[in-house]
């Protein structure tokens, strides 16, 4: 008998991929919303999963339905919700599915606030180079890849990146909580999210909470280089088997980064500090899934990335343009240390984007203290519009580039501004890194690097 089940809230990110994956089972899918954006929105109509009306529509959740899958989006009086929940159908976020759906196998669940959307594409391009049949829940786009969800019945094994963000309104915890990982990993952890953890110490507390929620007999691999991770994983509550991990040996040569191992030298298409330890990270969770570092390193050396993970836009002799998911200090950080270390000589041209609720926050904004500094040419741009929509009030600019404590800080508002700005830099050998959560207010980022590598 053919299953039913309802989205709630359909156009999500991880809510329509799921929606996807199950329709691919066999699932009947249903779903609604109030807004849906690309790509979620042509890639529910290709598959008729689109909901011919907006809104939400309590007649539509009918007894027939086997389950419904609320998603963050969807608030505590949504009327889909109340009428499942007077029909007494069963009532999932889409992390406590997943778990349903992947009970009786191996799960590995990567945490951490910066590398997780990484390590995870890492793990699920080795597993796939090597033929492991596996169940997939990725945050970012790759390669290869037309789902970023993925269930069958006959895997044995579970990677899912672990947000730290809350599950649903009726779940108001960590994603990362409802996995209960029989292996974690944990990146890296810097303050994120503040309009839900209100501390840094309430933040932290999220991850000892998900290292308390591995399985008995499971696996914690952590990053030792990460102060906050290391303590811990020290802690004596820790039941878990451990195993820390940090930069392998390597060198840089003509703009590429070798890997030195037992197995020889490993020329890699990823560079950077971060991504190091995020390799080292995947290699870990690799062995315990049975894949040998031999065979690791021969799948990694074809890994190019995460879409939106320092991913090339252009390149000519002595210039290019990369673009970066980074937005939180610390990703900004090691995203700016990363090109630097990797193009020495070349003048470095960054500009990243506020667009966060924790980013926009005049509470927050002072983490942002010397992220930029390995810049040559630093820009930061924030729309206001953006800073309207999330209720907050509006930044002067001398409070930007005082929080940034940089005083050559551009700090613009205008998307036709930052392209005028970005041509300043233009000349000689540089490279130039865009990095935001967002979209520069809809500059089009490839004339921009056309532009910049003309």
């Amino acid at each position: 008998m053919t299953q039913r089940v309802h989205f709630i809230a359909i156009g999500g990110s991880a809510m329509h991929n799921l929606a996807i994956a199950l329709h691919r089972q066999g699932f009947d899918v249903t779903g609604s919303d109030d807004e849906i954006f690309e790509p979620s929105r042509s890639r529910l109509d290709r598959l008729g999963l689109l909901p011919e009306r907006l809104g939400w529509h309590p007649e539509d959740i009918t007894p027939e339905i086997d389950a419904v899958i609320l998603g963050m989006h969807a608030r505590i009086d949504n009327p889909e919700l109340k009428r499942a929940q007077e029909l007494g159908i069963k009532v999932y976020s889409y992390p406590s599915y997943f778990y349903e759906r992947t009970k009786d196998k191996t799960r590995v669940v990567i945490g951490g606030s910066h590398g997780k959307t990484t390590i995870t594409s890492m793990i699920v391009h080795v597993l796939r180079q090597e033929g492991v049949e596996f169940d997939y829940l990725v945050g970012a786009q790759l390669d290869g890849f037309d789902c970023m969800v993925k269930l069958s019945e006959s895997s044995r094994v579970a990677i899912i990146e672990g947000d730290e963000y809350l599950a649903s309104a009726l779940e108001p915890v960590p994603k990362f909580h409802l996995y209960r990982p029989d292996i974690a990993l944990i990146s890296g952890i810097a303050w994120d999210h503040v309009n839900v953890f209100k501390t840094f110490e309430s933040y932290v507390d999220q991850f000892r909470r998900f290292i308390a929620c591995i399985e008995q007999g499971g696996k914690l691999i952590y990053c030792a280089a990460d102060e906050e991770v290391l303590k811990l994983a020290a802690e004596p509550e820790v039941a878990a088997m451990k195993a820390g991990y940090g930069v392998p040996k390597h060198r840089i040569v003509d703009g590429v980064t070798i890997l030195e191992t037992g197995h020889g030298d490993v020329p890699l298409q990823v560079f950077g500090r971060h991504n190091l330890m995020n390799l080292e990270g995947a290699r870990h969770v690799c062995h315990q899934l049975g894949i040998g570092d031999k065979a690791f390193y021969a799948a990694i050396a074809t890994f190019h990335g995460a879409a939106k993970r320092l991913e090339k836009l252009a390149e000519v002799p002595g210039r290019a343009v990369f673009k970066d998911f980074a937005h939180s200090p610390s990703k900004l950080k090691a995203t700016l240390e990363a090109v630097r270390e990797q193009f020495p000589q070349r003048r470095l041209v960054a500009c990243m984007e506020l667009h966060t609720y924790s980013s926009l926050s005049d509470g927050f904004i002072d983490q942002y203290a010397g992220a930029m500094d390995a810049a040559d040419s630093a820009i930061v741009f924030y729309d206001p519009h953006a800073v309207q929509l999330k209720r907050l009030p509006a930044i002067p600019v001398e409070r930007v580039r005082k929080a940034f404590a940089r005083e050559d800080l551009a700090v613009l508002n205008d998307p036709i501004a930052v392209m005028g700005e970005v041509r300043k830099g233009i000349g000689g050998e540089s490279v130039l890194l865009m990095m935001s959560s967002g979209n520069f207010g809809g500059l089009d980022l490839q004339a921009l690097s056309e532009a910049f590598t003309a």
